[in-house]
């Protein structure tokens, strides 16, 4: 793999830590609104997140909420957050909304980013592996709700625009660990964690013109796994928000998940252990609101594109999808459900993808770098692109839509877990996907003229 050489000598890049103050120059002309909606579904519902559930919820732990935040710049330019505590948002999911959201407030897809949560005690983001007909519908039907909550909440967070300060910081906290360095079920048994890991804890401040409050947006990477009941619930993003709205009343606290693909939090299970990462994270948050956080002017520029990755080799035929179905030792339900679905299209004349859209975004919200990536990115695609647009950026991941975990050419080669995943049955990705990905953000960001790390840097690719 050859590398690109990029000499930053020509941007300047204010970088500052979240305790740094920054003077408030040119705050003038932010708007914001913010809107929420509950979720929870109201009857027992197939939950996504974990194969091995073979029946429906059976209670409530905590509710669950779809959340918006628009901001608009002095020149009536927006952007809006979409935050939804489920598994994943599928393409069709994705596609969807993002036709309805343009027919009714003329939004295009580069101003939108909708961020699962990634909670493994939520609704199934789609019905297609459920055996049960009642219980396909159910999911049918709860999908077709939350697509009409989302479209309201939107045009709500839309009218509720006031004028408001942006603030932007950064805090720490370290509750994830990386399970692909460490033997996830003797987490309990270790005192030292090896790594990668990203501790940051990115914040948004949403500030009225009276000094209150409006709305906290806050990320870590970290699988939202911590619960694996039958109860519905947002695990520990949900424990986080409810704490940070319980110590700002008034205040909508919104949770995006960062490349959290290969992070999980320990300890995990039962419900003391989320509502613990829960204040933790909440704790992280609170302490960068109580400093003085970087003062972002109203200027926002968007961009967004899709890639189309690859497989590492050609669709499996027939004969393949017929050993990975009949093979139920090493493959999980989930697996041979998908390979299955693969046969049928087969079966029925229909063709098998070559290659899979991929969404890419990249946002400036005043100065601050906003960098998102659909699927499950593993905690090295943040790790890397902060190096490139350094520490303060925002890099989160389960945006868009969520297809399959993204890794690294060296968990690729490795295999497991992570490193086996994509849509294609029977293939995994191809080892040029992280380099295509970091290309593409590259690419946007000199679209959004986001500036680099003012530093020479080495990246894949050329």
């Amino acid at each position: 793999m050859k590398y690109l050489i990029i000499a930053i000598n020509f941007f300047i890049y204010p970088l500052l830590s979240s305790g740094q103050a920054t003077e408030n120059k040119g705050q003038a002309g932010w708007k914001a609104g913010v809107a929420s909606a509950n979720i929870t579904p109201t009857e027992p519902i197939w939950m996504g997140g974990f194969a091995f559930r073979d029946k429906p919820s059976e209670g409530i732990t905590t509710d669950i909420w779809a959340k918006v935040l628009v901001l608009e710049d002095k020149n009536q330019r927006r952007a809006v957050f979409i935050a939804i505590e489920t598994s994943g948002v599928t393409k069709q999911i994705y596609d969807t909304l993002l036709k309805r959201l343009k027919a009714a407030y003329n939004l295009s897809n580069d101003q939108i980013v909708i961020n699962s949560s990634h909670t493994h005690t939520g609704p199934a983001p789609n019905f297609r592996f459920i055996k049960d007909e009642k219980e396909k519908e159910k999911v049918e039907k709860y999908i077709l709700k939350l697509e009409n909550q989302v479209i309201e909440a939107t045009g709500k967070a839309l009218n509720s625009l006031q004028p408001v300060k942006l603030y932007a910081g950064n805090g720490v906290t370290r509750f994830q660990v990386n399970r692909r360095t460490n033997i996830e079920y003797k987490l309990h048994l270790q005192s030292k964690f090896n790594g990668p890991n990203d501790y940051a804890v990115p914040v948004i401040k949403v500030e009225k013109s009276s000094g209150e409050l409006l709305a906290i947006l806050f990320g870590y990477a970290c699988h939202a796994s911590v619960l694996r009941d039958y109860n519905i619930s947002g695990d520990y993003p949900a424990f986080a928000q409810m704490e940070l709205e319980n110590l700002y009343p008034g205040a909508t606290a919104i949770f995006f998940q960062g490349t959290g693909g290969n992070q999980v939090g320990h300890p995990r299970s039962p419900v003391g252990a989320a509502k613990q990462h829960g204040k933790t994270l909440a704790a992280a948050v609170e302490r960068v609101l109580s400093e003085p956080m970087k003062s972002l002017p109203p200027f926002l520029t968007t961009s967004y594109s899709e890639i189309n990755l690859e497989p590492d080799n050609i669709p499996p035929a027939k004969e393949k999808l017929i050993k990975i179905i009949a093979d139920t030792i090493s493959n999980s339900d989930s697996i041979r459900n998908k390979a299955q679905a693969e046969l049928d299209k087969l079966n029925r004349g229909e063709s098998l993808i070559a290659t899979y859209p991929y969404p890419v975004q990249v946002w400036k919200i005043g100065d601050l770098p906003v960098i998102t990536l659909g699927g499950e990115p593993v905690v090295e695609y943040a790790l890397k692109l902060k190096q490139i647009f350094g520490q303060d950026a925002f890099v989160f991941g389960y945006s868009n839509y969520v297809m399959a975990y993204i890794s690294t050419p060296l968990i690729l080669n490795e295999g497991g877990y992570e490193g086996s995943s994509s849509p294609f049955r029977g293939a995994k990705w191809a080892l040029n996907t992280e380099e295509m990905i970091i290309q593409e953000v590259l690419k946007l960001a000199k679209q959004a003229k986001v500036d680099f790390a003012p530093k020479v840097f080495a990246i894949p690719g050329g």
